[in-house]
């Protein structure tokens, strides 16, 4: 399940976890489809199994150079900076977005505890859903004004809507719900992209929230900073850092999460350390893994004898890393940090989350998970149900997807300027934009101004969409 105690070993690494993933990965699936040898349900969106790899592989960006283009940009908002499509991945960024639904069986879990510790422990899902940006250095298409994405997924019991709803600045409106009525996961995500001459900053902006019904429980966040280094030169390489408060509305609880910065030796990339409070700010719980890997619980005092032995120069012996570790460590560029040990296990601890295997292929299709590769299928039919504004009708992505970079280039290029020659016309007439899923309101939770799903796009009424492509 994934909240099961694994006593059986401390030693849990980026490299050697493969084939206990995969069987733990096909176990849930099986069991929420009651199918069984790689099949699954019909979906509402009419796919019958869900691909396993893309049309062509990712393009070689070797022959590129980026800095000819961001050397007049450091410290400037690079939404408004074209950028060539080489550097980019065959997803738009709402369908980037939807990736935070990889790991939604830790929703269903926390949607079946009694006990509100229990649950608050889905502090687990805000740390899955960055996993899928483990070495995914490719950038993501920015959405047209308009455009949205939708997902059902029956095998794993929910449905997904998002639309762009602002241009300038850009921001994505997001609403998800449980097929079983047993969740709601919405929000809207502005982050704010700046070049600081060696790396690009994502900083995030945008509350997240989600909200379990049968238990009347809404916990809201943000996500934490996310840095892309050496986009200049060298290998990139990413990191996300920064404090991330999950907060339990309804019983005041709440989750700290510190998302580490690699530091000077990069001793502490990936990690990731909190706690649980109640509302008396009494640590219920420590927290402690890697985004990149996996995450586990233990209780404070037995934490705190842990860290005081280790300090104390205890006889806690670091796991030994495969000889494929090392190799790997030894061929990264000079200024990237070496993978430090793998996460320390705890006695006693119970894990709460551990990343999903990707496909063998995973290094040609831009490092996408399973989930990820199977975002923007296509599949016969599909164009008569979804919305003329979906993200899987892009000819642009479509194109990169098909390995046509060069028609691909031109159609964004195309898209580009349609967009541009419909706001002027809108400008000239005096003519207002209006989103057609989403409105501006207010969070209810938080008191702060947030983009709310105004309901109605499964009657499938699509008669006023805009024409975006």
């Amino acid at each position: 399940t994934g909240f099961d105690s694994d006593n059986s070993s401390g030693d849990f690494s980026e490299a050697n976890h493969k084939a206990a993933e995969m069987l733990d990965l096909d176990t849930r699936q099986s069991s929420r489809t009651g199918k069984h040898n790689g099949e699954t349900e019909i979906q509402e969106n009419g796919i019958k199994r869900h691909r396993t790899s893309l049309p062509a592989p990712m393009f070689s960006r070797s022959d590129f150079s980026v800095w000819s283009i961001l050397k007049k940009c450091i410290g400037l908002e690079l939404s408004k900076i074209t950028m060539p499509i080489v550097f980019n991945e065959p997803l738009s960024f709402l369908q980037r977005i939807t990736e935070y639904m990889e790991h939604i069986y830790l929703i269903n879990k926390a949607c079946s505890q009694a006990d509100p510790l229990e649950r608050m422990q889905v502090s687990a899902f805000a740390v899955s859903a960055v996993a899928s940006q483990w070495e995914r250095t490719g950038k993501p298409f920015n959405p047209l004004l308009g455009e949205t994405y939708e997902l059902t997924r029956e095998d794993l019991g929910f449905r997904f809507i998002s639309e762009q709803v602002s241009h300038h600045p850009p921001i994505s409106a997001f609403y998800s719900e449980g097929l079983n009525k047993d969740f709601v996961f919405h929000g809207s995500i502005y982050p704010k992209l700046k070049f600081w001459g060696k790396s690009i900053e994502a900083e995030p902006r945008g509350t997240i929230t989600l909200e379990l019904l049968k238990h009347n429980e809404a916990y809201t966040w943000t996500n934490p900073t996310c840095c892309v280094h050496n986009v200049i030169i060298g290998k990139l390489w990413l990191e996300q850092y920064g404090t991330v408060e999950i907060v339990n509305h309804s019983t005041g609880d709440k989750c700290v999460l510190n998302f580490k910065p690699c530091g000077l030796f990069g001793k502490e990339l990936h990690k990731v350390e909190g706690y649980i409070q109640d509302k008396n700010k009494k640590k219920l719980c420590v927290i402690y893994g890697k985004w990149t890997e996996c995450l586990w619980c233990t209780d404070p005092t037995t934490y705190e004898a842990y860290k005081k032995n280790e300090r104390r120069g205890g006889e806690q012996k670091k796991p030994k890393q495969s000889e494929d570790v090392i190799k790997s460590d030894n061929d990264e560029a000079d200024d990237m940090p070496e993978v430090q040990d793998t996460v320390q296990f705890i006695p006693g601890s119970k894990l709460l989350w551990r990343i999903n295997c990707r496909p063998p292929n995973s290094s040609q299709m831009y490092n996408f998970t399973s989930f990820a590769v199977s975002l923007n299928e296509l599949e016969k039919g599909m164009e008569a149900i979804l919305a003329p504004t979906d993200c899987r009708l892009r000819p642009d992505i479509r194109n990169m997807e098909d390995g046509n970079m060069d028609l691909a280039s031109k159609e964004k290029e195309r898209l580009e300027e349609k967009q541009r020659a419909a706001r002027k016309e809108r400008a000239k007439d005096e003519v207002e934009w209006h989103t057609r899923w989403f409105h501006q309101g207010t969070n209810p939770y938080t008191g702060t101004p947030d983009w709310l799903y105004s309901g109605g796009y499964f009657d499938r009424n699509f008669s006023d969409c805009p024409d975006i492509y």
